[in-house]
């Protein structure tokens, strides 16, 4: 090793002598050559927000009663610790305090939380809900000036959380929602004054999930809100008073931390800190790509002086150069400081590589996994080599292989593909590709917080792990009702009837088929049982629907069960039981139909076959229809007569009508007919009307719905026929029910009707004294000593019929016997309620707590409910007088049932009302506070899963009995399994009673349920990890990281970064198992990579300043092309605000004397996207959407795709509305909230709200309205009248009545300005008519400088009003600043539009691949609604022509216009591939069209569903690699069959590459397309074919230059002013026009 480093010295020497002598060194030279840096930051939209406040915002996370502990302990602090002078002093205060409050994981993990800013979305929020509070009582100062916010809300109305100033330059105050107090002497007065808050009741301020409401608030008392912040005056004092007034029930308090604009300098030093400088976030990538220079398309303009946005970060010397430590070196050399950086500057630039020889890249891979498994910190070696490279790439390249590893590394290929990726976090897949930092600190955290809640569960820390690794069984949607019985009525059999002998086998079901055609199989896979009632309108129509599929061979096997309306109306009139209905009379049961029908239809099925009585029930309906003098289509007892008669007529021995007077006389069959309609009773599907049971699963009765149901059921079976679980044994029926069938359906319990809700109930406990430890429970007989794994909770209110109605059901499941449940009382009375409701609830209590072991204890309280209900629930008609009489009768029934009465009296005997109702109200407020639960609401909470009934919902004990196998299966057996493994220490034997272990499996799986992760998971352990694993970590740690990484792929660029992260405050057991792709034949990674995470050194040690934190890439590539893209979270729409140069094209050694590249970019909005549900139908393609604030209810459209429902908007933190849409949308459909189909008609909208940086996902379901049920949405006109409405300049098509409203923006396009007075008739500078839109996209400089020579050229040609639409998402912020002043000079309109790449469809990596699918891919959403036309350009275009005749041509009806390659350029033949091999087959004819210029007919786009189809086209084709390589253009021509295009004539699109001169004076616009033969750059290219292009250059240039304040050549021609070019112009085009007649 010495030799080797004397060595290296040695030659470090030499090198330095021979550039002294020979003088090659000169210091400019040195200068001009020496590596530059780029920095890049990304700032959020909206200001800094104190970091005091958002600590508390990230405790309340935590518990809701750490927040209000930190404030306590801060401000009992803030006192005795006034030394903070700088933003590292606070941020350390601040996390002083976390430290005394949290566990040490937890503490840790936090803190960096809060330099990660995540919580700062949440203070936005409450800005914006102040700024709403102060507008609701504008009179309240009438000397504060008007908002200053105004303005900006203007110019960007999405950033609803501007913060506001506080009223007359106060800096708290209160909102009660009918007044505005500021002063506290006043809100003492409010508070003490009850009689004056009556008037405001009725004005209360609407409270959120998210509000902080004080511990010991009283639910019925009126609220407080206080708007402040810590550490201002005005915040202790008003804190102070509210806290003492809601512990004596006088208000409900309530703080929102806001700090008002201006208060900054009257809070603590601490409190205002990260307010001063904007918001710098962390948790992305920063990527600069080595860009192919093929055509050269770069800018030529001068090279652009840089500025210093603020001292860019120096460069690290201590990093390694080719085995030199330069900091070293500079240590023993000083005095020849240039000469060896001059010596590291040369090793830098001469390790660049993008290119290897092939017998380099082979093992590549697997030299960079020795390097890695090799190294002392693994994790960093990584990330340095794979964010670095092409700088370390020869290097690496050059290193001898470890056989050993190579071979371990093939080895675990046999079981996992190379180069494949995965990661799970406790054993759950992560899903790396969308994985961000945001996402997994919060997966991380949630581990760590049930850890920690585990432990103080006393579990031992092994079952804690044990617990945190475990994963819950996948829960599928597809819950399947058992309905397996004597009373399904088959119609036919596929395996066993006589017509399906000759189809096909189970394995043709694996073969391919053409979409829409149906596999003939002679197996029973789809059972199609409709559950109907007979005599009801769509139980006729099932029965016609089903014989018609059966006579037609459908492949399906049908069948029906039958009930009777009328009779299960009974049953639940007689509580559920069929003895009481059973004693009806025969001639009340007689005006049944329904029953006469069904037990007709026994008797001729069990005589004539099913066949035959499939047809008494078709005859039915005919004579239905038939029948004249029937009312609405309704059914009489004289067409069921008349079918049964015609239906045994042919095949009778005896005349039908006697056999009909018989059955109807003797009531036969009539005990099948019962039990038939119980057991639709017990499955719960009466309610349903007529529904389908598709192998189990509850559909909808249309046919629709059959074959949806089919065909979901169908990927379902080839996935377990390919796997082998399904065999032509297998009884297909049986085993789906069997794995997944309940014995009832509840769509509150079961089934697609929203996301269970959960709490849980072990935070309630941890650390403090709860209700829940009071608790006695009840259980079936003879099981008190059996664990309970199952815990019901009834929250209910027995002063309401619903509560009692709620006990007595679950009093009768206990009855019915349950040995695995037990179910506890949880009172929720008002404390209003009446002597009778408390001494009956204290009477339970006594029973519950000292009797629960008694055999009769539940016939007692059976009976007690009965009593209470019958005589004593009603107060009015009670007296003093009559409670001695029901304690009587009270004690009576003890006696009776074997319970001690003298016990009862003796406890009744010290009975207190008040403190019975303090116990109430105690309990009350931990149903509130904890389970989130209203007064007076009646509610089942199991294992921390809630059910809430209101007044339409009943729960039966039924319900229980389910709600008990559905929570068992899923959430707790698996619970239960590893609880009881425990080996329990430091706890008293005594204790571990079987309430101990009930309680902690109630406990625990309460906190799982609540957990968000993947059911998924991979077995890590088969791979060997000897040789080729990074291993880190003990086993100890809570937190364990398994992971599959290629460390050369761009997932372990972000990877290598996040885990080291994680690594640091987590300190996790990892197991990194390396699997690089073997034998590379091209460099994987040609980039530079930086992931942005905060550290301690963002925070000042000098003053108070966060400068957050920002990517530095140090020692780029000089002569290097280089591109810069950003590598954000999915819910994130970026853009770039500062940047000097162009980030498109970054060439660092024009950088000039600057030695930092910087770039400033702005998180603009995040993404709102959502999928839209029809129950049973497809997506509602078309459905229209809005998106706004309780003030503007309009901010945003968009509408719904086909491609899943999906839709999206753009939007910021803050309280959102959303809606659908006026017009047809809201005419035929409602939201459904909450699982249930709201009834009410009038338009209703869904609160959304938006707390973090993750942006979200919305399931929006959608129910058409009652009459609307067989509309259409997207009312489509034929061709011919659509194009007669066009001429009329009308359009009567699905979207006219949005032109009303639609003047939001889509998806969130900017508006940044628009010529004010433009309309669609009268424009700005004389332009008169239709405004023509034009819409394009430019990335780069050069580009931009294209698109304002089209601009121009598009003007010049034309005197109508222009339009322009811009994608966003790549323009520089030059650009955004020149086109306002632009559009205002030349007398246009534009606006900026953009829209996030949707995550399920397959995604570009190429930033050029990505531009061309901006194209093409998004048309149908891009667009506010309104827009109906619009002509896409090309921005390296020249437009000869006007415009206004292209937008105004007749295109067929077709949705798509474009121009067909020339092919008059014979030199070109050779690149001509649509004329042979698959594009001449595909094609069959067709012109293969060119997409520099196409125009969109968005009206019959959206209708024909345009957009849905061209990207089903792209996801099929983008998956393979080698198809579509002209992505922008090869996928409209391939779709031409289904989205067709109109050809334009070929004068519209002349370019060199393709069309020879001969037909150039005839071009009306000229494309300057890459010559693939020449490769001749764009800018000469530009000069040489369009004569006017240098003076449209020369005028766009002067006209940039004059608004950024720069100088610009002159060219060497002189130029034509705007007017004479414009004439010259339009007089050449005139001159040709002339030559061509």
């Amino acid at each position: 090793m010495e030799t080797r480093y004397r060595s290296r010295w040695f030659l470090l020497l030499m090198f330095l002598v021979c550039l002294c002598f020979s003088g090659i060194l000169s210091s400019v030279y040195a200068d001009t050559r020496r590596p530059k840096n780029v920095q890049v930051s990304l700032r959020a939209k909206w200001s800094g927000t104190p970091l005091l406040l958002e600590a508390g915002e990230l405790l309340s996370k935590e518990s809701k009663d750490l927040f209000w502990e930190f404030i306590d302990t801060w401000l009992h602090s803030s006192c005795e610790d006034a030394d903070s002078y700088t933003a590292k002093d606070c941020i350390g205060k601040i996390f002083k305090h976390i430290h005394s409050l949290l566990s040490k994981p937890v503490a840790s993990l936090f803190e960096f939380s809060l330099m990660l800013r995540s919580a700062s979305p949440r203070l936005v929020l409450y800005q914006q809900l102040a700024e709403e509070s102060l507008s609701s009582f504008p009179l309240f100062d009438e000397n504060i000036a008007p908002n200053e916010n105004f303005e900006s809300k203007k110019a960007n109305p999405l950033l609803v959380g501007m913060n506001p100033k506080g009223p007359g330059g106060r800096c708290c105050w209160i909102d009660t929602g009918g007044a505005l107090f500021s002063d506290v002497a006043e809100l003492l007065s409010w508070v003490q004054s009850p009689n004056e808050r009556d008037g405001d009741s009725f004005q209360l301020p609407e409270l959120y999930d998210f509000d902080h409401v004080y511990p010991y608030s009283s639910i019925e008392s009126p609220i407080a809100i206080l708007y402040g912040a810590l550490e201002t005056d005005c915040f202790k004092e008003f804190h102070v008073a509210l806290a003492e007034a809601a512990k004596e029930g006088k208000v409900r308090y309530v703080i929102r931390p806001v700090l008002p604009s201006g208060c900054e300098a009257k809070s603590g030093y601490c409190g205002a800190l990260g307010t001063k400088s904007s918001l710098n976030l962390g948790g992305y990538g920063v990527e600069l790509a080595l860009k192919n220079m093929e055509y050269k398309a770069m800018d030529d303009s001068t090279v652009k002086k840089g500025v210093t946005l603020e001292d860019p970060r120096t460069e690290d010397l201590s990093q390694e150069v080719r085995g030199f430590i330069f900091s070293k070196i500079l240590e023993r050399k000083p005095e020849l400081t240039s000469e060896i950086m001059a010596f590291r500057d040369y090793l830098l630039s001469s390790t660049i590589s993008d290119t290897l020889d092939v017998w380099e890249l082979k093992d590549l891979g697997h030299q960079t996994a020795q390097r890695i498994v090799q190294a002392s910190d693994p994790l960093q070696t990584m990330q340095e080599i794979n964010q670095n490279f092409p700088s370390v790439v020869s290097s690496l390249s050059r290193m001898k292989l470890n056989d050993a590893i190579k071979d371990e590394i093939i080895a675990n290929q046999r079981m996992i593909p190379p180069g494949k990726s995965l990661m799970a976090l406790n054993g759950a897949l992560v899903n790396i590709e969308d994985l961000d930092l945001y996402l997994l600190v919060d997966m991380v955290h949630q581990d760590l917080m049930l850890a920690d809640q585990f432990s103080k569960l006393k579990l031992p820390q092994s079952i804690v792990r044990k617990l945190i690794s475990t994963l819950p069984p996948s829960e599928s949607n597809t819950f399947r009702v058992d309905f397996r019985s004597t009373h399904v009525h088959y119609l036919n059999n596929l395996e066993e009837d006589a017509i399906y002998k000759r189809w096909g086998s189970l394995n043709e079901i694996l073969m391919p088929v053409y979409p829409g055609q149906l596999r003939y199989i002679r197996k029973n896979l789809y059972h199609a049982v409709y559950v109907i009632d007979p005599a009801s309108l769509c139980g006729l129509e099932a029965v016609e629907m089903i014989t018609s599929l059966y006579e037609n061979s459908f492949p399906m096997r049908f069948g029906v069960i039958l009930y009777s309306a009328k009779f299960i109306k009974k049953i639940e009139m007689g509580g559920g039981e069929i003895e009481l209905s059973a004693v009806e009379n025969d001639k009340q049961n007689g005006d049944d139909i329904s029953s006469l029908i069904i037990r007709l239809f026994i008797y001729v099925k069990e005589n004539h076959g099913v066949q035959t009585a499939f047809q008494f029930l078709s005859n039915v309906n005919r004579l239905r229809i038939e029948s004249e003098d029937s009312v609405e289509d309704a059914l009489e007892i004289h067409h069921v007569e008349g079918a049964f008669v015609d239906t045994l007529l042919p095949k009778a021995k005896t005349p039908p009508q006697d056999i009909l007077l018989k059955l109807e006389k003797d009531q036969v069959y009539k005990e099948q007919f019962q039990e038939s309609s119980m057991f639709v009773f017990k499955m719960g599907l009466s309610k349903l009307k007529c529904c389908l049971l598709m192998n189990g699963i509850v559909r909808d009765s249309n046919e629709e719905s059959l074959i949806n149901a089919m065909n979901d059921e169908l990927s379902r079976i080839q996935e377990q026929v390919y796997f082998g679980q399904i065999n032509s044994r297998t009884d297909v029926l049986d085993k789906f029910l069997s794995e997944s069938g309940c014995p009832r359906y509840n769509p509150q319990i079961v089934g697609s009707k929203g996301k269970p809700k959960f709490t849980s109930l072990s935070r309630s406990i941890v650390g403090k004294e709860s209700v829940l430890d009071d608790i006695s429970y009840l259980h079936s007989p003879n099981t008190l000593d059996d664990v309970k794994p199952v815990t019901h909770l009834v929250v209910v209110d027995v002063a309401s019929k619903k509560g009692m109605k709620l006990l007595r059901e679950g009093l009768q499941y206990l009855v019915g016997g349950s040995k695995i449940a037990r179910l506890g009382i949880l009172y929720n009375m008002n404390s209003s309620v009446d002597l009778h409701s408390l001494l009956f609830a204290k009477i339970i209590e006594i029973a519950t707590s000292s009797y629960s072991h008694k055999q009769k204890v539940l016939n007692f309280l059976n009976h007690l409910c009965s009593l209470y209900e019958n005589e004593y629930m009603v107060p009015s008609s009670l007296t003093l007088e009559s409670t001695p009489v029901f304690m009587e009768k009270v004690y009576e029934l003890a006696d009776a049932n074997g319970l001690p009465s003298k016990s009862f009296k003796a406890a009744l005997l010290d009975f207190s009302v008040s403190r019975m109702k303090d116990h109430l109200s105690k309990v009350a407020q931990f149903i509130y506070w904890q389970l989130g639960l209203e007064y007076g609401v009646n509610a089942v909470i199991t294992n921390g899963r809630v059910m809430l009934f209101g007044d339409e919902s009943t729960i039966l004990s039924h319900d229980l009995y389910l709600l008990e196998s559905v929570e068992f299966k899923l959430r707790v057996k698996h619970v239960v399994e590893i609880v009881e493994e425990a080996k329990w220490q430091d706890i008293d034997p005594d204790m571990l009673t079987s309430k101990f272990i009930s309680d902690v499996i109630m406990f625990v799986s309460s906190s799982m349920a609540m957990r968000e992760r993947s059911s998924e998971s991979a077995r890590f352990e088969v791979l060997s990890a000897r040789q080729s694993a990074v291993l880190l970590g003990t086993e100890d740690s809570i937190i364990h990281i398994d992971a599959v990484l290629d460390p050369l792929s761009p997932i372990s660029q972000k990877l290598s970064s996040v885990l080291r992260v994680l690594g640091k405050y987590v300190q996790p057991s990892m197991r990194i198992v390396l699997n690089p792709m073997n034998s590379l034949v091209d460099i994987p990674l040609k980039n530079y990579y930086r992931y942005v995470v905060p550290t301690m050194d963002d925070f000042s040690s000098i003053d108070d300043t966060v400068n957050g934190p920002k990517a530095f890439f140090a020692n780029m590539p000089l002569s290097k092309t280089l591109t810069m893209n950003l590598d954000v979270p999915e819910p994130w729409l970026v853009e770039p605000v500062i940047a000097i140069h162009d980030l498109d094209n970054i060439l660092l050694e024009n950088l000039g004397d600057s030695r930092t590249l910087q770039a400033v970019f702005e998180l603009e909005a995040l993404v709102l996207t959502g999928h839209c549900s029809e129950k049973d139908h497809d997506p509602p393609r078309g459905l229209q959407l809005i998106l706004g604030t309780k003030t503007t209810p309009h901010l945003v459209d968009t509408l719904v795709m086909a491609n899943l429902g999906y839709w999206q908007m753009k939007v910021s933190p803050g309280v959102w509305y959303l809606q659908l849409a006026p017009g047809r949308s809201s005419e035929l459909y409602l939201l459904e909230e909450d699982g249930d189909e709201i009834k009410d008609q009038r338009p209703l909208s869904k609160r959304i709200t938006i707390n973090d940086l993750r942006g979200k996902v919305v399931h929006l379901g959608v129910v058409k309205k009652k009459g609307k049920e067989h509309e259409n949405l997207l009312v489509t006109s034929d061709n011919d009248s659509h194009l007669e409405e066009t001429k009329k300049g009308t359009r009567t098509s699905w979207n006219s009545n949005l032109l009303k409203w639609a003047s939001g923006f889509i998806g969130g396009s900017d508006h940044l300005k628009k010529s004010q007075g433009t309309s669609a008739e009268h424009g700005k500078g004389g332009r008169h008519g239709k405004t023509i839109n034009i819409f394009s996209i430019a990335s780069g400089h050069l580009y931009e400088r294209f698109l304002k020579i089209m601009i121009l050229s598009v003007l010049k040609n034309c005197d109508r009003p222009v339009k322009f639409w811009f994608i966003k998402n790549y323009l520089s912020p030059q650009f955004k600043d020149v086109i306002p002043k632009m559009a205002e000079e030349y007398g246009f309109e534009y606006e900026l539009v953009t829209y996030k790449w949707p995550t399920w469809l397959h995604k570009q990596k190429e930033k050029q691949r990505i531009i061309w699918a901006y194209k093409i891919l998004f048309l149908d959403v891009i667009f506010p609604l309104s827009l109906e036309k619009v002509i896409f350009v090309d921005a390296d275009q020249i437009v000869r022509a006007d415009m206004g005749e292209l937008y105004d041509m007749d295109i067929k009806g077709r949705p798509l216009a474009y121009t067909p390659f020339c092919d008059n350029n014979k030199e070109m033949d050779g690149y001509r591939f649509w004329r042979q091999g698959f594009w001449k087959e595909h094609l069959r004819g067709r012109p293969y069209h060119i997409s520099a210029l196409y125009v969109v007919d968005l009206v019959k786009f959206r209708e024909t569903a345009a957009g849905d189809n061209l990207r089903v086209f792209y996801e099929t084709l983008s998956k393979d690699p080698n198809s579509l390589a002209n992505l922008d253009q090869d996928l409209p021509n391939y779709a031409q069959h289904q989205v067709p295009i109109f050809s334009l004539p070929q004068e519209w699109l002349w370019c060199e590459s393709w069309c020879g001169n001969s037909t150039k004076t005839k071009a009306k616009t000229i494309d300057l397309c890459n010559n693939p033969m020449t490769k001749e750059p764009k800018l000469q290219g530009a000069r040489r074919i369009v004569p006017e292009w240098v003076d449209l250059d020369f005028e766009a240039r002067r006209f940039t230059a004059k608004i950024l304040g720069e100088e610009i050549d002159e060219p060497q021609e002189p130029v034509t002013s705007l007017g004479e070019s414009q004439n010259l112009i339009t007089d050449n085009s005139s001159k040709e026009d002339k030559s061509e007649l």
